[in-house]
């Protein structure tokens, strides 16, 4: 909670901060959970927090405090959808041509990775290489020193070209 000399955030910086930041906030939510649905409620929910607190963030502080809002929003929706397991709606196939095909199975591969990944991981993968987060203001999100964040994006990076690695030798 801001002290008398630091600064919370007011109404009109919250609406700034909705601006500025409501489809990073997105993107990062949508990337994570591949779900447009879930990402809405949770960027929905991280704002509404952001609301009911401003008396206790500071400024400067706004956007790290709504991404780590929106993780830990994230990390406990995947935590209930596992224990509410729901089928699949299977939308009709449409033929697709090769650029497309290519693209799609480039892009399954990679979310599949990403799906392998540890929750916090993933998320500086996110970070990091979609959203162009540097190390600090990952760190502030995830609650993580600059170190850690490295450690992670290194074993992060590792893994997944580890993963495609054993994609090709099957293939």
């Amino acid at each position: 909670m801001p002290n008398e000399t630091e600064k919370a955030v007011t109404k009109e910086e919250y609406n700034i901060c909705v601006k500025d930041l409501s489809e990073r906030v997105y993107r990062f939510a949508y990337k994570f959970m591949r779900n447009d649905a879930e990402a809405q409620d949770v960027v929905q929910d991280a704002f509404e927090k952001l609301w009911k607190n401003l008396g206790k963030v500071e400024p400067e502080k706004a956007r790290s405090w709504l991404f780590t809002t929106a993780h830990n929003a994230m990390i406990n929706t995947i935590k209930k959808n596992r224990r509410t397991e729901s089928t699949d709606d299977y939308s009709a196939w449409e033929p697709m041509s090769a650029n497309d095909a290519r693209r799609y199975e480039m892009k399954e591969i990679l979310d599949m990775c990403l799906e392998k990944l540890p929750s916090t991981q993933r998320s500086i993968i996110l970070l990091r290489d979609i959203e162009g987060y540097s190390y600090q203001d990952i760190g502030d999100i995830l609650d993580l020193n600059e170190s850690q964040v490295k450690v992670y994006l290194f074993r992060a990076r590792k893994k997944i070209k580890d993963y495609i690695k054993d994609i090709r030798l099957l293939s």
